[in-house]
């Protein structure tokens, strides 16, 4: 009789060892899945931070060349505002010396 429940109370516990074992190697793959995704997501991120640093780059090259075209433009707008005035300065001492 004792045999019989020493018997049963073994079963019991290598179906309870078997189910740990089971659950065991289920967390191991779930854990490794984890590590894998964790990886490919720290990869994206490098890549990201990669291709941020580029846009930035292209950016701030792009604000120079248009901080510079506008310079230019100033220049020429200073430039054609001195012309204009130095014409309209002209134009009327132009015009006194042809009625004269």
């Amino acid at each position: 009789m004792e045999a019989m429940m020493l018997k049963k109370r073994n079963e019991e516990l290598e179906r309870a060892l078997q189910k740990s074992l089971e659950r065991e190697e289920m967390m191991k793959r779930e854990l490794l899945s984890g590590f894998h995704r964790l990886r490919v997501a720290e990869e994206a991120e490098e890549h990201l931070c990669s291709q941020l640093g580029e846009v930035e780059a292209e950016a701030v090259e792009q604000a120079r060349n248009y901080r510079s075209r506008m310079e230019a433009l100033m220049e020429q707008l200073s430039l054609a505002q001195t012309l204009l005035q130095s014409a309209s300065l002209s134009i009327p001492s132009l015009s006194s010396s042809e009625s004269l």
